[in-house]
């Protein structure tokens, strides 16, 4: 095939020349395995399982049986490019899989990992050999026993440790002492499967056995050297790649053309070139900067765009179609049968000897029973060297799909830690009896853009106390496919949670609110929730409990633009604010960032805002007027309060029907509304001029409450209660989280931006709901939580 093609004028089909069929082929497997894994993320799979299933349906097991299909899409003299650049991407990312692995945890490896990972080896690699000679007596006859019984060893015995991080981090155990025992044992499986990789492909070469064994040799000889002459210079380029400024584009190039170069070597040794970007990737060193950068650049580009290209190869080998008879298919269920008793009956018999408990052990087990893309390199590089057949290749694919594809709803059933009991702390609400107390409070955000308004909002709410205000910024990132993401969860997380680390510097954004710290008497603690959406809402709960917040503040997942307009950030983060809402164990409030103060951070001096507290009644009211009383202390605030008040014989809602107890709960809020109202009045604007309190009567229909408000004129904060006791003030809403004040000034014609409050109820308890979704964390020593102020209870005072 020609390179590129003249064009469809000239009268050529753009698909006969090898560019414009590549440029199709990348396209077509990228949105192939991207919808899939789409479908496939309510169940939690890894990406991996949608690229397996993507390559076999792209193959002859399912589109692939069409000839049209495959001749115009995939035609034969087609291959060699399309593997040669898939393996380009498979050479990168091993080598992104060496930076991943770092030596120094493996030789930190405790013996009860050491001792589970040789055992998970050594049990499914054992049974994989005793498998071979039935394969062999049946479908396989006639190949080279000494390869094949050691290929189906390491087939049954490998564990896909990129593939185990990303679902450990997703369940929340990376960090967790189960996490960290199987990410050790996984890492001594992955160097141990690669030895035994390069013993079957030396074996498999069609010289003598000496020259197997001159391979091996070359092979150990290429390791050696490697360490001693190409890891001294990539630490010398780490060493000159300081934190905090940009590492030489010379580096990078440097090491990339390194990868190339040992692909080079030990392919030419004969034990694939694959060998050669690992052993880089596993000796440039993983301190300092250098290596993060590199992972950052190779990562979107090789597992993004390329690395899908090998999943289509290894699919296009894949026949499921030769799998027939109740033989093939009673050969398959021995293999899958053997691939599970080996490594999860040898891990679990194992762990439990070193005094694993059951339930970890058997979900370690599970874990440690991980296959992937390294399981599929092993089968492609035993199809190619002819060890496998088409039959025999189609089924350990298969057991590959299904072993990894189990793994996440088995350990989700299987392990699902106990709740620690809740904290128990005092000030759960603003509104509390001493308010000289300190006031905590879980700041959370986004991106850089919520965090000018949320620092403005931190500045003018620090009031003048005797005590701190104390705010924990937490970065809210989703857990994505990216390698990255791995270390960044190892660096941001502690026993399963986010956690405030005084030695780590954070990212950009978290150094914005450190530099606001300095300038301040507020004391400000950066940490990072790196966590899948669908159980975001569990690290906010559980950090506001444990850090012991009185108030958690939430982004609103709508996000104003430059032109003014408000863009969503994803449904996912909606749905994250309305779980928050649901389970949290302080007061919530979501904000509808249009820019409180502009889009810069506004110094102590020069805060001066307008802030209006839509006062209706209940207890989500009276929250929010305690939030404007302290933030009335600050200079630069003046303070509208208004209070909207029925006509005689008008309700904003209507009446309890439920009898003399409903009857009596209406009078009681009634009661506590005129208290509040009253101690405001004598405690706040009595010692403060900028605070004004209307009093506004209106009929109860929604049109007289409409115009009140419009006509209040502008103001740079709403604050107003979630659960207002007032009617819909909108025909319409899709955010319930704004209740019916604020979905109604979350609408366009408003420029003010909106704090909606909802007040803890202790009665609710529905904390407890969460009771087997957080996961299990030790109580660590915070020197920045006052044990002193520890009380049993869960209710608060008044204001």
């Amino acid at each position: 095939m020609k390179a590129t093609s003249n064009g469809s004028w000239q009268g050529e089909n753009p698909l006969e020349a090898s560019l414009p069929l590549a440029i199709v082929q990348i396209c077509l497997v990228i949105v192939v395995t991207r919808s899939l894994a789409f479908l496939l993320r309510p169940l939690r799979q890894p990406r991996v399982i949608a690229e397996i299933i993507g390559g076999i349906l792209l193959g002859p097991s399912a589109l692939g049986r069409s000839e049209t299909f495959l001749e115009t899409f995939f035609p034969k003299m087609s291959l060699t490019v399309l593997d040669t650049l898939a393996n380009i991407g498979l050479l990168y990312f091993l080598f992104l899989v060496g930076l991943e692995l770092d030596l120094r945890a493996i030789r930190r490896t405790g013996k009860r990992a050491f001792i589970i990972a040789i055992a998970g080896i050594s049990l499914p690699f054992i049974m994989g050999i005793g498998t071979s000679f039935v394969l062999r007596n049946t479908i396989a006859k006639g190949v080279a026993e000494a390869p094949f019984l050691v290929f189906m060893g390491v087939a049954l015995s490998i564990t896909a440790f990129p593939v185990l991080a990303r679902i450990l981090a997703e369940l929340k155990l990376l960090t967790t002492d189960l996490g960290r025992m199987a990410m050790s044992a996984a890492a001594v499986n992955d160097v141990a499967a690669w030895i035994l990789l390069a013993l079957a492909i030396a074996l498999s070469g069609a010289g003598s056995m000496l020259v197997s064994l001159w391979v091996l040799l070359s092979g150990a000889a290429f390791v050696v050297a490697a360490a001693l002459f190409l890891r001294p210079a990539l630490a010398w380029m780490a060493r000159r790649s300081p934190e905090g400024e940009p590492v030489k584009e010379l580096y990078i190039c440097a090491t990339l053309v390194s990868v190339l170069a040992c692909g080079f070597i030990t392919d030419t040794i004969g034990i694939h070139a694959l060998f050669g970007a690992f052993v880089v990737g596993i000796i440039v060193p993983k301190d300092g900067p250098f290596a993060g950068v590199l992972i950052e650049k190779v990562e979107d580009l090789i597992s993004g765009l390329f690395l899908p290209l090998y999943f289509v190869s290894s699919g296009l080998k894949t026949n499921v179609a030769t799998i027939k008879g109740g033989r093939s298919w009673g050969l398959l269920l021995l293999v899958i049968t053997t691939a599970c008793l080996g490594k999860v009956g040898g891990t679990v018999i194992t762990s439990l000897l070193v005094n694993v408990p059951v339930r970890e052990a058997l979900t370690l087990g599970f874990l440690m029973n991980t296959k992937g893309l390294v399981e599929l390199i092993v089968l492609n590089i035993g199809k190619d060297r002819k060890v496998l057949n088409d039959e025999t290749f189609a089924i350990l694919v298969l057991m590959a799909l299904f072993t990894t594809f189990i793994t996440t709803p088995l350990v989700m059933t299987i392990f699902k830690p106990a709740r620690r009991a809740a904290t128990p702390y005092k000030h759960r609400t603003i509104q509390r009896n001493d308010p000289d107390s300190e006031f905590r409070v879980l700041a959370c955000f986004h991106g850089s853009r919520n965090i000018p308004t949320m620092i403005n909002l931190v500045e003018s709410s620090r009031g003048t106390r005797k005590h701190r205000l104390t705010v924990y910024a937490m970065h809210l990132m989703e857990l994505s496919e990216r390698s990255s993401a791995i270390s960044m969860v190892h660096k941001a997380r502690l026993n399963g949670l986010p956690f405030w680390n005084r030695k780590h510097n954070g990212d950009q954004l978290e150094v914005a609110f450190q530099a606001y710290q300095q300038l301040s008497n507020v004391t400000v603690r950066p940490m990072t929730a790196i966590s899948d959406l669908y159980s975001m809402h569990e690290d906010i709960v559980t950090s506001a409990e444990q850090k012991r917040a009185a108030l958690v503040v939430l982004p609103f997942h709508r996000i104003r633009q430059f032109d003014g307009s408000m863009d969503s950030v994803g449904h996912g983060y909606q749905l994250v604010n309305q779980r928050v809402l649901r389970y949290a164990p302080c007061s919530v409030g979501i904000l509808v960032d249009r820019g409180l103060g502009g889009s810069a951070q506004v110094c102590a001096s020069e805060v001066s805002y307008t802030v209006a507290v839509l006062y209706f009644g209940g207890g989500d009211d009276r929250e929010t007027l305690a939030y404007g009383a302290r933030m009335a202390e600050h200079p630069g605030i003046e303070l509208t309060v208004m209070q909207f008040v029925p006509q005689p014989g008008h309700h904003f809602v209507q009446p309890s029907s439920e009898g003399s107890m409903g009857r009596a709960t209406d009078a009681s809020e009634r009661l506590a509304d005129e208290t509040c109202i009253t101690e405001f009045q004598a405690k706040v604007m009595g010692a403060n001029r900028s605070v004004k309190y209307v009093e506004k009567v209106v009929g109860g229909g929604k049109a007289e409450i409409v115009a009140a408000i419009k006509a209040m004129g502008k103001f740079n904060l709403f604050l107003v209660g979630h659960a207002s006791r007032v009617m819909p003030l909108t025909d319409k809403t899709d955010c319930p989280e704004l209740g019916p004040v604020g979905s109604y000034l979350a609408q366009p014609e408003f420029s003010a931006s909106v704090m909606v409050i909802s007040q803890y109820d202790p009665t609710a308890d529905a904390s407890s709901l969460l009771a087997e979704e957080v996961a299990d964390i030790q109580d660590l020593p915070e020197p920045d939580t006052p044990v002193a102020q520890m009380d049993r209870s869960r209710h608060s005072g008044g204001m």
